[in-house]
């Protein structure tokens, strides 16, 4: 959609009425500043508002509003489907806007909306405390709160939207609200898992629990010859799990010379990742059949710092590399749908891919569809398929893999996905439709409200009543 050319004055005007920076094209940091995670995306804003406080927040979304500007809001950068920039618009950059406060004795943290969870993650653990946040510490913490969030912690501690207490946040009018159970109660409810479709969240307010410093995790790997039998195993062995663990399996070439013998590097292997929330010898216990599903190739199994933990998968998914996932909510772990992950996992186009099962359940399930909008509690199971590739030229193939993958996975699912793992966000409403279900009238109800004319289009989008589903930050579809 084309925009309004903006007056070089009153560009001028809202540069000196920021105290963040204001980057533009030609600007020397102007490509770093528009580079996200994601290699695949490459956009080029008008402008970008590197924020140092909500001050700068208000102001740049009433300028955007002002002037008919397309918005993207940036907290950690991460996000697969690349929202975190636009063409031609304004990104609302909170990424210096990374403090986080921990009050040790009320077992909270109060953290700016700019900050990844190795910030987060650096401060809680110093008191012995976590909330749950993610399986890569470069995520930002926005993003992955406000799409559900899951981590190592999720069928112990739940989602980490289930462990907010309070958020603040800037509307697309310009107001300042804050949103907890106790005010603003229906948009409380929107934000745990309804996305950026309400506002620009600038602080979040967790519940802590105690956790470590040590914890004891799984990390055995076996070969692909053998993935059938290991998922068979695996879903007995979380059918009567304590709920401390949480687990995922993974399964792909996973070339790392460094971690398998050289007779297994470039072959197919299944993986299983696991933790326990708990003491490290209980963990360690509830763990160990985790490593014996069949004879081990690798098995790093043991404990280490949560916070080590955290950082662990850190340089499989480096910046700039490029990435296409999605996912989708399973029934179960049938006998089909084994042997279905077994033929996706053997035709992947990159031995850098993998097809992913999530353990679901416990904490997570516990949560009623009324004190959260957040969909796909229901499901025991979350598959998800990560294309991860280094080379443009192999583009079209890896995305034709994941989408040719989810197409065949359907058969064991309610069509619903984890909008974490959202590929480009391609099916627009009738995605976000089938995913929420029942509730999306409800977050309709709530974008008419916060949002009308649809100023925050860039996310997993509930399109208010009224409004056309913008265009201006799809790519690759």
């Amino acid at each position: 959609m084309a925009r309004r050319a903006i007056p070089d004055e009153r560009i001028e005007r809202f540069e000196a009425g920021l105290h963040g920076n204001l980057i533009r094209p030609g600007d020397v940091d102007y490509d770093d500043a528009r580079t996200v995670w994601n290699g695949m995306i490459d956009r080029h804003p008008a402008l970008i508002a590197r924020c140092r406080g909500v001050g700068d927040v208000i102001a740049a979304v009433n300028f955007a509003r002002e002037n008919d500007l397309l918005v993207a809001v940036r907290g950690g950068g991460h996000n697969v489907a690349g929202t975190a920039v636009c063409d031609d618009g304004l990104v609302v950059d909170l990424s210096e806007m990374r403090g986080v406060r921990v009050d040790p004795d009320a077992r909270t943290a109060w953290v700016q909306a700019g900050a990844t969870w190795a910030d987060v993650d650096h401060e809680t653990q110093a008191f012995g405390l976590a909330t749950p946040g993610g399986l890569v510490s470069e995520t930002g913490v926005a993003g992955l709160t406000l799409g559900g969030g899951l981590s190592h912690l999720r069928c112990k501690h739940g989602l980490t939207c289930d462990n907010l207490s309070s958020m603040d946040l800037v509307t697309a009018d310009g107001d300042y609200l804050t949103a907890s159970e106790d005010e603003n109660a229906d948009l409380f409810w929107g934000l745990r898992g309804g996305g950026g479709n309400f506002g620009v969240v600038t602080g979040f307010e967790f519940d802590l629990h105690p956790v470590g410093p040590e914890v004891a995790m799984c990390l055995a790997f076996y070969s692909g010859d053998r993935m059938a039998e290991c998922l068979r195993a695996y879903r007995e062995y979380v059918a009567s799990a304590p709920e401390e663990v949480s687990t995922l399996t993974t399964a792909g070439v996973m070339p790392d010379e460094e971690l398998f013998p050289a007779d297994a590097v470039d072959e197919a292997k299944i993986g299983i990742v696991g933790c326990h929330a708990g003491p490290v010898g209980e963990g360690q216990r509830a763990l160990t059949p985790l490593r014996d599903l069949d004879e081990p190739i690798a098995d790093f199994s043991g404990s280490m710092p949560y916070v080590e933990l955290q950082r662990l998968f850190d340089e499989d998914y480096p910046d700039g590399m490029r990435y296409y996932w999605k996912s989708l909510y399973l029934d179960g772990l049938s006998g089909s749908a084994i042997e279905r992950i077994a033929y996706w996992t053997d035709v992947a186009p990159s031995p850098l891919s993998t097809v992913d099962v999530w353990q679901l359940g416990g904490a997570i399930e516990r949560v009623d569809v009324e004190d959260s909008a957040f969909a796909g509690r229901h499901a025991p199971f979350l598959l998800g398929v990560e294309a991860n590739w280094e080379r443009p030229e192999d583009d079209d193939a890896n995305v034709e893999w994941v989408r040719d993958c989810l197409d065949d996975m359907r058969q064991f699912s309610d069509g619903s996905v984890y909008l974490n793992f959202p590929g480009f966000l391609e099916g627009g409403d009738e995605l976000m439709r089938s995913t929420f279900g029942p509730t999306y009238e409800r977050l309709v109800a709530l974008k008419n409200e916060y949002d009308p004319t649809n100023l925050f289009s860039l996310n997993q989008n509930i399109t208010p009543s009224g409004s056309a589903q913008t265009d201006g930050g799809k790519c690759h579809e």
